[in-house]
C-alpha cells in the first residue's frame, strides 16, 4: 500500500473494518482533526462514543504500534490518568483490507489552559507520575528523539520537496543549517526515557471534575524527560521561569527532575520548528496536507519562517533557564 494512500479507506471501508470486530456504528462517522492518520468519532449499537483510528500505511511497525499500547496500558494499571486504546477479544491492533486501526472510549472535556498556573502544578506532578512508570524500562522498538530525524532528515525532506522558492532558498537555508549546526551541539549527551512525545495542550483534556487526562501517544518514543515539560513554557523568559518553577515542583513530587536537562529547552524548540516544517514536506504528496497547508508553498510563509528561525537562533545563544534545585 502506498505511504500516502488514504484514497481506499472509505466510510463502507470503515464500518466494514468496525463490524468486523464487534462494533456497529449507530451515527455517522464525524472525522477529528488529524492528519497524520484518519481518526473518527461515532456513536456505537451500545449507545457508547468510540473513536477509531486509522494508521498511516507504513509510518509505524505493527511491533512499534503495539509497544505504545502496552505503555499506555502500564500507565492505565497504575492509575496515571490516559486514553488507552481498548482491548477486544484481547487485541488492541486489528487490520482491514490493508489498514491496521485501534478502538479507543471517547472521552471529552476542555483543552488545558497553559496560562493557569493551579492547572500547570496538576499538570507537572501528572507528567512526573507518568515518567515514573516510563522510566522503569525503556522502548525497545520505538525510536529515539534525535538530530537525525528531526533536523538533517527534516531538512533533506525541505530539499526534495522544491517548494521553497529560488527567491527564498538562499536566506532560508543558510538560517537553517546555522540553526540545525547549534542545536545539534547542544543537544548531546541526554539521558532518555519513555515519553508522550508530543505534550502539548491540544493533547491534555481538562474535566469538569479538574482531571487532567492525557490522550494521542502516537508519537510516544524514547527521549529526554525536558521534551514533555518545555512545550508548556509561553511568554517571556519571566513567566517561562515561573511555569517551569510550577511544573518541576510538581513533577518532583513523584520523579526525579535532571536540572541540567533544563539546557535542552531552546534545542528541543528549534528541533520541533524544522521538524514540522519537514513533516509538511514528507506529506505534501497527501492530497489533505496541500488542502489544508496551502500556505506552505507561498514565499510569505518561508519569509516568515526564516524570521523565526533568526529568532530561534538568537535564543539558542542566551544562556539556559535555571532553577533552584
Amino acid at each position: 500500500m502506498s505511504e500516502f494512500s488514504f484514497a481506499s479507506l472509505t466510510p463502507d471501508t470503515i464500518l466494514d473494518a468496525l463490524d468486523g470486530v464487534g462494533i456497529y456504528a449507530e451515527s455517522g462517522l464525524l472525522a477529528l482533526n488529524s492528519y497524520e492518520n484518519r481518526v473518527y468519532q461515532f456513536m456505537a449499537e451500545d449507545k457508547r462514543r468510540y473513536v477509531a483510528k486509522f494508521y498511516r500505511p507504513q509510518r509505524w511497525s505493527n511491533e512499534q504500534i503495539l509497544e505504545e499500547h502496552s505503555f499506555s496500558a502500564e500507565l492505565q494499571e497504575a492509575e496515571v490518568p490516559v486514553v488507552a486504546p481498548l482491548r477486544i477479544d484481547g487485541q488492541t491492533l486489528f487490520e482491514h483490507q490493508g489498514y491496521r486501526f485501534t478502538l479507543f472510549p471517547s472521552v471529552g472535556g476542555r483543552q488545558f489552559e497553559m496560562d493557569n498556573l493551579d492547572q500547570l502544578e496538576q499538570l507537572g506532578r501528572l507528567i512526573g507520575r507518568m515518567h515514573k512508570v516510563a522510566a522503569a524500562k525503556p522502548f525497545t522498538t520505538r525510536p529515539v528523539l534525535g538530530c537525525d530525524e528531526y533536523l538533517y532528515q527534516a531538512k533533506v525532506h525541505l530539499q526534495h520537496s522544491n517548494l521553497v522558492s529560488e527567491a527564498m532558498s538562499l536566506p532560508f537555508y543558510t538560517v537553517l543549517d546555522q540553526v540545525i549546526d547549534k542545536a545539534s551541539r547542544l543537544y548531546q549527551s541526554v539521558a532518555t526515557i519513555r515519553l508522550h512525545g508530543d505534550c502539548h495542550a491540544g493533547n491534555i483534556l481538562w474535566s469538569g471534575d479538574d482531571m487532567l487526562t492525557f490522550v494521542d501517544l502516537d508519537d510516544s518514543r524514547q527521549g529526554p524527560a525536558m521534551q514533555d515539560l518545555w512545550m508548556m513554557l509561553s511568554g517571556d523568559r519571566h513567566n517561562q521561569l515561573i511555569q517551569l518553577d510550577t511544573l518541576v515542583n510538581a513533577y518532583e513530587e513523584f520523579a526525579h527532575f535532571e536540572h541540567g536537562q533544563l539546557r535542552l529547552i531552546e534545542p528541543l524548540r528549534a528541533m520541533r520548528m524544522v521538524h514540522y516544517m519537514g513533516w509538511i514536506a514528507k506529506r505534501w504528496q497527501d492530497p489533505a496536507f496541500e488542502r489544508n497547508f496551502s500556505w506552505f508553498a507561498q514565499d510569505k510563509y518561508w519569509e516568515q519562517q526564516t524570521l523565526a528561525l533568526k529568532e530561534q537562533l538568537a535564543a539558542l545563544d542566551e544562556p539556559a533557564l535555571k532553577l533552584m534545585p
